[in-house]
């Protein structure tokens, strides 16, 4: 969760820089990741910033510390996931163009889930004459930077080493700036190996790195606070208004001050799941009466306000024509023009373009003030909080039976892998990183700090690596970090395994074995359905049997404490026990948890 703009984080204890005799161009990067707090650098090695990679060794004193990692894709998800888990951002290094290629997916992700990281690469010698024959040829392109340009907020490649400092400041300042997001520069190979030419210039130590956040227009807020206080049943939708640390608590002050449910959409967690105005696993019920819906910070607000038919494509709107819309958000800063992940447009009463981490606080005091002057509304939002309440405890009951449904199959169901994850971990300081077990964690768990949970999960590929990040940004705090993986997720990343246990970066694997690629296969099940084809046919290029994948063995294979496939829920509480003792430790631990395909 980001900090405040307004606040300068503590300097880290740097390790003393080392000067040789000759000072080089490439030490200048190595100046401004230390002046920009950076702690570490996850890459993937390459010839292309071999200048850069020295710098970091001996001039630096790997301080930041590099965390070697056997692909792009792992180097930058790391980052993801520490700037999730932190606020903070991470150098993520790719090595020239081929790499830039690679760590394409990695870098869309970042893009799509608001993430700050800070992407360095390398391109070879623009001066033809310092080619080495075909590899700096092939891995050099005109502008490496049109690789990633359609989803990363601003790129730069730099001509000279006095370019660097300014391009660097301004990389960062475009990055943090809200809506976060990935940025990409790429530094001249021959540039990085020469000798330092003189004395380069360096960001005034002084000047402020990120620019204020955007507040919102006041008669246009004084108009929403007057409609919420005078709402019958008003809904909040957050999506990512827990990107500040502090948004978690303010968004609970405004839903208790107005008694208003609140439907967590999920990009972050953005509202404790078991609190009584937490309508997301009751959304329908909340939304058929709902006269006012406020969207705060919210892409993807029709999800959770329609109805899908996934057979026909068709959405079928919960809330009743009659009820007003409010967008807070960014939604129309930084559309992108390749990529529709800004969703359907909301065509809100009013809209409001605005920094939430602002906006709620001051919403929240003039809701209080507009309340407190009628007995009758006063009255009105205690008898919502009361309704909602019920609604919501009913729920939760409801979930705590059907949890309880086929408990003793085999392989087990996702709802006893979560009843069991959940008991073993409940006393524990503990995150989950993104898998839920198809919402069975947030049924039955207790999402009760900001912290507990970094949003939901995004594309295959993706889940490992942010994992990893996530597990790197607690390990000092002594969380217990737990990752609910999926099986199809660690089968494009495996190394990302053996970068765990090279850094000592201890955190709790829970294999989501379904041996399937489930989520395909039930579009297939659909598919075969609507045109009358075999449904027994729908796993063909979709199962991941025969063989089966040992993912203890391989866990193993890399230095990590695993724990053999297991199908009977019995046995998974001390396979658990055991793997949380080496998690506390200090050692990362796998569990291989076979379950039913959902």
């Amino acid at each position: 969760m980001a900090t405040k703009k307004a606040q300068r984080k503590p300097a880290l204890r740097r390790k003393k820089v080392i000067p040789t005799k000759i000072r080089w161009s490439s030490d200048v990067i190595v100046d401004l990741m230390r002046q920009y707090d950076f702690p570490f650098v996850p890459l993937n090695p390459g010839s292309s910033f071999r200048g850069l990679h020295d710098s970091m060794v001996n001039y630096g004193q790997d301080d930041p510390q590099m965390l070697l990692c056997p692909h792009e894709n792992i180097a930058i998800q790391i980052a993801h996931g520490y700037a999730k888990a932190t606020g903070e951002p991470l150098v993520a290094i790719v090595h020239n163009l081929v790499g830039l290629l690679h760590s394409c997916m990695a870098v869309y992700y970042a893009y799509i889930d608001r993430v700050p990281v800070f992407i360095v690469g390398a391109t070879g010698p623009l001066d033809t004459a310092q080619r080495r024959p075909r590899t700096d040829w092939i891995h050099t392109a005109k502008v490496q930077g049109n690789a990633v340009r359609d989803f990363t907020k601003w790129d730069d490649q730099p001509h000279t080493i006095d370019d660097i400092p300014d391009s660097f400041a301004r990389a960062y300042g475009v990055m943090m700036t809200e809506p976060q997001g990935p940025v990409y520069t790429c530094y001249d190979a021959s540039i990085l190996e020469q000798a330092l030419p003189h004395a380069v210039a360096m960001p005034p130590l002084s000047s402020e790195r990120v620019p204020s956040r955007m507040a919102p227009d006041a008669a246009a807020l004084a108009r929403v606070a007057e409609m919420l206080a005078g709402a019958r049943n008003p809904v909040l939708l957050a999506d990512w208004t827990c990107r500040a640390p502090h948004g978690y608590d303010d968004l609970v002050t405004l839903a208790e001050t107005l008694g208003a449910g609140v439907i967590d959409i999920g990009a972050r967690l953005n509202f404790p799941n078991r609190h009584p105005l937490n309508m997301s696993l009751c959304a329908e019920a909340a939304l058929k009466d709902a006269d006012l819906i406020v969207a705060l910070d919210a892409r993807d607000w029709e999800k959770v306000t329609t109805r899908l038919d996934s057979d026909t494509r068709k959405t079928v709107s919960l809330v009743p024509k009659t009820a007003k819309w409010v967008e807070i958000s960014f939604a129309d800063i930084e559309i992108s023009s390749w990529s529709t992940d800004y969703q359907r447009r909301l065509h809100a009463d009013i809209k409001i373009l605005a920094d939430t981490s602002l906006a709620i606080p001051e919403l929240t005091r003039q809701c209080r003030r507009l309340l407190s002057r009628s007995g009758a509304a006063g009255a009105r939002v205690e008898a919502r909080k009361r309704k909602l309440e019920a609604l919501q405890t009913k729920t939760m009951k409801m979930w705590a039976r059907r949890a309880k449904e086929n408990w003793d199959s085999e392989p087990m169901t996702t709802a006893r892998l979560a009843s069991e994850v959940w008991t073993a971990i409940k006393d524990e300081d503990w995150v989950l990183t993104s898998s839920n077990l198809n919402g069975w964690c947030n049924r039955l768990w207790d999402f009760n700090r900001p912290y507990r949970y970094l949003g939901n999960a995004l594309g295959t590929s993706t889940q490992i690596g942010t994992a990893l990040g996530a597990a790197l940004a607690h390990r000092d705090k002594k969380r217990l970090v737990v990752d609910i993986q999926p099986d199809g997720d660690l089968m494009f990343d495996p190394g990302a395994l053996w970068v765990a246990a090279k850094y000592k970066i201890p955190m709790l694997v829970v294999m989501y074995n379904n041996r399937a690629y489930y989520n395909d296969w039930e579009h297939q099940i659909r598919m075969a359905k609507r045109r009358g084809t075999p449904v027994e046919r729908a796993y063909i290029g979709m199962d991941i049997m025969k063989p089966e994948v040992d993912f203890a063995g391989l866990a193993r294979s890399m230095g990590w404490h695993a724990e053999d496939r297991i199908e009977n829920g019995n046995d998974v509480a001390a396979a658990l026990k055991r793997a949380i003792a080496v998690v506390k430790s200090g050692r990362p631990a796998l569990v291989d948890t076979v379950t039913q395909f959902r």
